[in-house]
């Protein structure tokens, strides 16, 4: 048994109040314990969340696939027939998007 029943309560509570990489660090210090450890224990439990990747500006990143298909589908035309439009600049695609939406 790598962890006591008072350890893993002590990294269930720490981490569902603050459940950022920072708490994780801090927990892996405090219990001696590496980072892949204790994001093991967290899985385990069913708490760990990955961190989500986020562009510059702090959104979901988006593919120009998606925003094509989207612009497709506002149009109500199959993704196919606009084939190639894929290799317009990204903010090209998403004025697009954004004017026929």
């Amino acid at each position: 048994m790598n962890y006591t029943e008072e350890q893993t309560q002590l990294i269930l509570d720490k981490y569902a109040a603050n459940p950022i990489p920072d708490t994780v660090e801090e927990l892996a210090k405090q219990l001696n314990k590496s980072k892949k450890s204790i994001i093991g224990k967290l899985s385990r439990e069913g708490v760990y969340r990955r961190s989500v990747y986020k562009t510059k500006a702090g959104l979901t990143p988006v593919t120009k696939a998606e925003i094509v298909a989207e612009i497709a589908n506002s149009l109500d035309l199959p993704a196919y027939e606009l084939a190639g439009l894929e290799k317009a600049p990204k903010n090209v695609l998403i004025i697009l998007r954004k004017e026929y939406e």
